[in-house]
């Protein structure tokens, strides 16, 4: 007669992290040699979620606002496995395996009023040996706070309270699954039998009837001989040979090595020495380099300062010569003037008052005055004699 088999193991943050890539299949190289990747295909939910059991998690806590105090070492997931032997589900067939399954993920949805909602995954192996299903659920339980108010709280340890826990865990499996129809015995109970409760690795070992067969078939209970007093000296012999052709010349060669790693050692310090004072030339470098760019940047600097000076100059020295030229130009317009207005005043003068020629009055002024009435000929009169004074 076949079992009906539930296992619980409980999971904090990092267990959980490495069942999901297990559960969801989510790496190719399986560890676990059971596992046949041609037969993945079959797998199938009853839940299935797209985010990993930790976002899952975090997601929900917010989502349903699940108190608890949760701490990076809490328990804050369990899983069940549901499974039977082989032979059980070879003889019941695909449909009712199908079945099986589906109940007891109902079975876990009503337990302890936990809720279809507290349950992130429920996925079933056929890839296996056995037959399987992995139930990724909360442990919530429903309870009031200090104030009265009902909530809901992430806690393991309440929610498997008492240290037969997992009997009626086992109990009332046993009870609703052969309620459904399924022929299968209750296991004999620990307290019976003094097992140890399996982890889920170790469950999966067992359920596969035809791999337990062959290990048990292989089983051999195998003395070591003795050696008598002969083979005793021999091993004597031998050890010291041992010790003489292998162990001391080893030793030899390790002193040896030993002293050359000193004197490498040595030189890798004079070597580290010579890198220390590369690496203050290249800051030293860097810094020159730098000051060398700083000042190359104020010279250009002054050069464009002096540029602009030396423009700015320019254009006001053009300003001027344009200025000057321009008062040079209408002071020989003056003067032509000035020259053309004594011409006409002379002639007036003579005409005016019968003086005769205008050149006899022109002498005359001359002569008298020393100064001559053409005003170029003048400054160039006077200019030579200043010139002969200084001769003299």
């Amino acid at each position: 007669m076949s079992y009906a088999i539930v296992r619980n193991e409980k999971l904090t943050r990092n267990e959980a992290k490495g069942r999901y890539v297990h559960n969801e299949r989510k790496t190719k190289g399986h560890t676990n040699k059971d596992i046949d990747p041609e037969k993945t295909h079959l797998n199938y939910y009853f839940k299935k979620n797209e985010l990993s059991y930790i976002k899952e998690f975090d997601n929900l806590r917010k989502e349903i606002d699940l108190k608890g105090h949760i701490k990076s070492n809490s328990i804050i997931l369990c899983e069940m496995i549901f499974t039977s032997d082989k032979e059980f589900f070879d003889n019941i067939g695909e449909e009712e395996t199908k079945r099986y399954f589906e109940e007891s993920y109902k079975f876990v949805c009503n337990y302890k009023n936990l809720g279809e909602e507290n349950i992130i995954s429920a996925v079933v192996h056929l890839d296996e040996g056995t037959p399987h299903m992995h139930l990724v659920f909360i442990p919530v339980v429903h309870t009031k706070d200090k104030e009265g108010n009902q909530i809901d709280k992430v806690c393991s340890r309440d929610f498997w309270k008492g240290r037969d826990s997992y009997r009626i865990l086992q109990n009332n499996f046993y009870d609703y699954i052969t309620s459904k129809g399924f022929e299968l015995e209750r296991g004999i109970e620990v307290e019976q039998t003094g097992a140890k409760h399996e982890k889920i690795e170790d469950l999966k070992k067992i359920t596969n009837f035809e791999n337990t067969k062959k290990v048990l078939e292989n089983i051999k209970l195998e003395l070591p001989d003795i050696p008598d007093i002969n083979d005793i000296k021999i091993i004597k012999l031998n050890r010291e040979k041992v010790e003489n052709e292998i162990i001391k010349p080893k030793d030899k060669l390790i002193n040896e090595l030993f002293q050359d790693n000193k004197i490498l050692h040595k030189e890798l310090s004079k070597q580290v020495n010579l890198v220390d004072k590369a690496s203050e030339y290249e800051k030293e470098r860097k810094r020159i380099m730098y000051d060398n760019e700083k000042l190359h940047n104020e010279v250009d600097k002054i050069k464009s300062e002096y540029k602009k000076k030396e423009f700015d100059m320019e254009w006001e020295y053009q300003s001027q010569i344009k200025g000057l030229e321009k008062e040079n130009k209408h002071l020989h317009k003056v003067v032509d003037k000035f020259k053309e207005t004594i011409d006409k005043f002379i002639k007036w003068i003579c005409k005016k008052f019968d003086m005769g020629a205008e050149n006899n009055l022109i002498r005359d002024f001359e002569r008298e005055n020393n100064t001559l009435l053409d005003a170029e000929k003048q400054v160039k009169r006077e200019e030579k004699e200043n010139e002969l004074e200084l001769e003299r």
